[in-house]
């Protein structure tokens, strides 16, 4: 378990110096805004790009990616259906049907994998799930809640538009045509992609760390019942769910078993939050469920390691 451990701490560190950076303000009162506008359209859109222009398409046809799609589905659907319940607008359901399903697997998942699976390639899966499915599907409802469309024709134009307009789509997609081709770019062409995605999981940690000051703790506000609500489909029913899939549905090798669900308990990733602050809609939200999922990953880790590992 010391990848949990060591993942947890440069995240914590990261979060705690964006912290202090807002409590003193050393970068000014618009450096969330700023650095989240560098995470979204920038450092992201490199760091997707890099990391996709070089992944093994051929795990999107494998049995575990079946169990991470299916279980992401169901989290999704289960909060779209409480924010149908609840009249929530089109935006925060978005918002919190990711922030319930969108695991932190790059900075969080990646580690875990190299510690505790002990292959780094596991987490590939449900990474490309969430940058090819999750968020083009995401962000185009926030594209058109954003613009105000209506129509069944324009919003049809809006939505196939997306592609074209959205750094992150665009970036994703440029790096899963290059990754198609069969071809590896030039090192250096890619070292400038590297080198500016390196600055998108310390620009998110620190986004979301100054918008922890000043907040009230998490879980009793207004927010409070989409705030549990979705740190109890992320924490319990996605993990639950993956292990019901890859036992009773898959029959998946108890090795693939316990990386499924592994991963499925990870924490709420940053990104949702950077998505939440870009389009100004449910960010007190997801602020306090990525702190909560965060705060249960390592209980619910040891739980599913003590019956499955």
């Amino acid at each position: 378990m010391s990848g949990v451990f060591v993942g947890f701490g440069v995240i914590t560190s990261v979060v705690v110096i964006g912290y202090m950076l807002g409590r003193i303000p050393l970068l000014g009162p618009d450096a969330k805004d700023v650095l989240t506008r560098l995470a979204f359209y920038v450092a992201g859109p490199a760091l997707l790009f890099g990391i996709l222009s070089d992944v093994d398409l051929s795990v999107l046809v494998s049995g575990p990616v079946l169990v991470s799609v299916l279980s992401v589905a169901a989290v999704a659907l289960a909060f779209t259906l409480f924010g149908l319940v609840r009249r929530m607008d089109a935006g925060r359901t978005t918002i919190g049907a990711l922030s319930s399903s969108y695991v932190n697997a790059g900075n969080l998942g990646i580690p875990i994998s190299v510690y505790v699976l002990g292959d780094a390639s596991l987490v590939a899966p449900i990474l490309l799930t969430q940058l090819l499915v999750m968020a083009p599907v995401g962000l185009t409802v926030l594209d058109l809640r954003d613009g105000g469309v209506r129509g069944p024709g324009p919003v049809l134009r809006r939505a196939l538009g997306t592609p074209v307009r959205n750094p992150v789509v665009i970036a994703s997609l440029a790096g899963v045509a290059v990754s198609a081709s069969g071809r590896t770019p030039p090192e250096a062409l890619m070292e400038p992609f590297h080198l500016i995605g390196g600055m998108a999981v310390p620009a998110m940690l620190l986004a979301f760390g100054i918008s922890l000051h000043g907040s009230s703790l998490p879980g009793r506000g207004p927010e409070r019942v989409p705030v549990l609500v979705a740190v109890a489909l992320k924490s319990v029913l996605q993990p639950l769910v993956a292990w019901l899939l890859g036992a009773l549905v898959f029959e998946l090798g108890s090795f693939d078993l316990f990386s499924m669900v592994v991963l499925a308990a990870l924490p709420t990733a940053q990104n949702v939050f950077t998505y939440a602050t870009r389009y100004r809609t449910g960010e007190v939200m997801v602020r306090e469920v990525v702190l909560l999922t965060t705060l249960l990953t390592i209980p619910v880790l040891f739980t599913a390691t003590l019956l499955l590992g």
